[in-house]
């Protein structure tokens, strides 16, 4: 009888993980007590969320920054930092008051001339919010707690935008931090959200700290999705930095740690097993998908770009990682199961793809031997995973396919390099986002293709970008036509690679309740443990 590796690892865990696994904790500090929270989640190296769109930072910024609008749990924008707001007859000048008891963390007001310059900066990176500024006649302060954005047309969209949970973020920052230019990271972590960032209990690459904001004052609704009340009901939460899955899940069974943001797909039968854990099936489904350098050889040709979409199959793609029951193939550009999801331009997909036609396309792009490097994160398994099986297919169909391995903070540092892979760049990473992500090509980078001045890989395609400018101006029956469009357009140039879609449930203590289930970031307030 053969053993499968998912098999194997069952049996060993079962059979004691708890005590036969070292724990990094165990050393350090005894079980958490009842006002601290230990999470472990992905590496954080980037603090400022304007600079990024990882997950990462934007759960960093939803715990110490705020925002003007948050999105409920039907994902509708609702009054966060603001109290009172008002969007004139020809809906081009909207109003907005900032609520009592606003503070940042150094003790001083929050003030409508920080808003407007947060606005300002986040507009020069995020596509959301470039559409904003890019319409605006002025977004200016009235007094020290209004400020207006004059519009040159109407835009609907605009508290959407503003309630982007999508990074960038548009969080608001003290004046003084959002003076500083967009590329400029911003150091200080000083925002005006329920915890405070705790500098002395920092360690890079470990642990870091976050503090209740005991100055904060949430609003007076329940807590519903990102919105209403930001009730934290703990002192103290904790941010684990603990690479391997197996030492994890150990110290998730021992109480150690509270909760695991992505536990390995191989333990899921014993977290649902074990009467202490329970996986939380998320509000939106994970789809992966490749980038590729499209400034460089051999990605700046189109067909080749069109060989690694044909060339993809995808069931065996998101296997190497997750169960079958976990996974599904995708053709959307706007993902599986979303009001957008449409099936047009998609003949390309074929049930284990197809390496005679990715063939045929590289000889008629000129490949010519080029190598093409693909990074590698070997602390994130799925894309370690997806990563050699990809290097190994493009091998077979004669790609001089090789892998670059590093952290995720390091993929997240190269993957900026425009240049060769001769001088330090890269042709390919593997990345994710949800579902839902996938539902705002106005507001989401991922989905735009506006050459150097877009998301990493810097696909250029006018016709596309005219269609998506349309977006942000008609209502959702006229979004759903002008999808099919855009999704006709995008399989033509290829911005992006699907490489499948996947349940990815999150593992914590049955004691830790209170966790808010919303897609690409993991909120730290209304949980308690019992």
């Amino acid at each position: 009888m053969t053993i499968s590796r998912r098999e194997m690892i069952k049996v060993g865990l079962a059979a004691g993980a708890a005590v036969s696994i070292p724990s990094v904790l165990r050393a350090q500090t005894a079980p958490t007590d009842a006002r601290t929270v230990r999470m472990v989640m992905g590496d954080l190296s980037i603090f400022d969320p304007i600079l990024t769109t990882e997950i990462a930072t934007v759960t960093h910024g939803l715990a110490i920054y705020d925002t003007l609008f948050a999105l409920d749990s039907k994902f509708m924008p609702q009054p966060q930092m603001v109290g009172k707001w008002g969007v004139s007859e020809d809906k081009k000048l909207f109003t907005f008051e900032l609520r009592d008891g606003l503070g940042w963390h150094d003790g001083t007001p929050v003030n409508a001339a920080d808003c407007v310059a947060s606005i300002r900066r986040w507009g020069h990176v995020d596509p959301g919010g470039q559409l904003i500024v890019a319409r605006a006649k002025d977004i200016a302060k009235k007094d020290d707690k209004t400020f207006t954005i004059a519009l040159k047309e109407p835009m609907g969209v605009l508290l959407d935008l503003l309630a982007k949970v999508a990074g960038p973020v548009p969080f608001m920052m003290r004046e003084k931090d959002a003076d500083r230019a967009a590329t400029e990271q911003v150091t200080a972590n000083i925002g005006s959200g329920p915890f405070k960032f705790s500098k002395a209990l920092a360690k890079p690459g470990a642990s870091f700290t976050y503090e209740r904001n005991e100055k904060y004052v949430p609003r007076g609704e329940a807590s519903d999705g990102l919105a209403g009340g930001k009730v934290v009901k703990v002192d103290r939460v904790i941010w684990e930095i603990i690479a391997d899955q197996q030492t994890a899940l150990a110290a998730l069974q021992s109480g150690e740690i509270d909760y695991i943001e992505s536990p390995s797909p191989d333990h899921y039968s014993i977290i649902e097993s074990d009467p202490n854990l329970e996986l939380q099936i998320p509000k939106s489904n994970q789809v992966f998908f490749m980038r590729m350098n499209c400034l460089q050889k051999p990605f700046d040709s189109v067909k080749a770009r069109q060989a690694m979409l044909n060339l993809v199959d995808q069931e065996a793609v998101m296997r190497t990682t997750y169960p079958s029951e976990y996974i599904r193939t995708i053709t959307s550009l706007f993902g599986n199961e979303t009001l957008y999801s449409n099936d047009e331009n998609t003949g390309w997909f074929k049930k284990g793809g197809d390496p005679e036609k990715a063939k045929q396309l590289l000889k008629e792009a000129g490949y010519a031997g080029e190598k093409v490097v693909i990074l590698d994160p070997t602390d994130w398994g799925a894309a370690n995973n997806m990563a050699q099986l990809l290097a190994a297919t493009l091998r077979k169909v004669g790609v001089n396919a090789e892998l670059a391995p590093s952290d995720w903070g390091g993929l997240v540092a190269r993957r900026a390099n425009k240049g060769s892979v001769e001088n330090g760049g890269w042709s390919i990473f593997i990345t994710s986002e949800s579902d839902f992500a996938r539902t705002d090509p106005v507001g989401n980078p991922t989905l735009s293709a506006n050459g150097e001045n877009g998301w990493y890989g810097w696909p250029k395609n006018d016709e596309y970008e005219a269609l998506r400018a349309k977006w942000a101006n008609v209502d959702t029956a006229e979004r759903k036509a002008l999808a099919r469009r855009m999704q006709q357009e995008y399989w033509n140039f290829v911005g992006t690679v699907l490489l499948g879609e996947a349940v990815s449930p999150t593992a914590s203590r049955k004691a830790l309740t209170g966790l808010i289930n919303m897609p690409d970031c993991t909120p730290m307030w209304n949980m308690q443990k019992s």
